[in-house]
């Protein structure tokens, strides 16, 4: 056991990159959004929060433990069964992400996407001013809040249920064994 994981019994479990690619994307998404009538702005802030995402995806195959795709998104029937769990207050802790909060980054991660494809439609010529690319742009950065919200409220919940500031946790990377 290392020195510093020995005495505060704690672990690393999310890795500096894994942190920093959170809070870029959290900043600039929130960031889009609310200077969505600034083009320029928007556009700028949509490219990074694209970019973070993509080092995410790869992250997710190449990274740390705790950092790859398969320590934690879920299948549809371990969501399930995570949710069924959490419905009788009887689900396990996890040490990383755990099903609903895989499902989770899954389900960003694909927001984020879907921005960045058809905000760059937006600027194609061909597409320009079509109401559909438009559309969906809208309402895929709208799901976008939700899902935050609901993240947001995911992480209040996980932190109370299981006595652990997670805030604190994507900061420091650390969470208790």
């Amino acid at each position: 056991m290392s020195g510093e994981a020995g005495k505060t019994g704690t672990i690393l479990v999310w890795d500096g990159l894994v942190r920093l690619l959170h809070w870029t994307l959290a900043a600039s998404f929130l960031g889009a959004y609310a200077l969505a009538d600034w083009r320029d702005l928007h556009e700028a802030l949509g490219w990074i929060a694209v970019s973070a995402a993509l080092v995410r995806v790869v992250w997710g195959f190449a990274g740390t433990r705790h950092a790859r795709f398969a320590d934690f998104v879920p299948t549809p029937a371990g969501f399930l069964g995570y949710a069924r769990d959490v419905a009788r207050n009887r689900e396990s802790r996890s040490v990383g992400h755990n099903p609903a909060g895989g499902a989770m980054v899954v389900a960003l991660l694909s927001v984020v996407a879907t921005l960045g494809v058809t905000g760059w439609m937006m600027g194609l010529d061909a597409l320009w001013g079509v109401d559909w690319v438009e559309s969906l742009h809208e309402s895929a950065a709208t799901l976008g809040l939700g899902l935050v919200a609901l993240h947001l409220l995911g992480v209040t919940w996980e932190s109370l249920r299981h006595r652990e500031n997670l805030v604190k946790a994507m900061f420091t990377g650390r969470k208790r064994r």
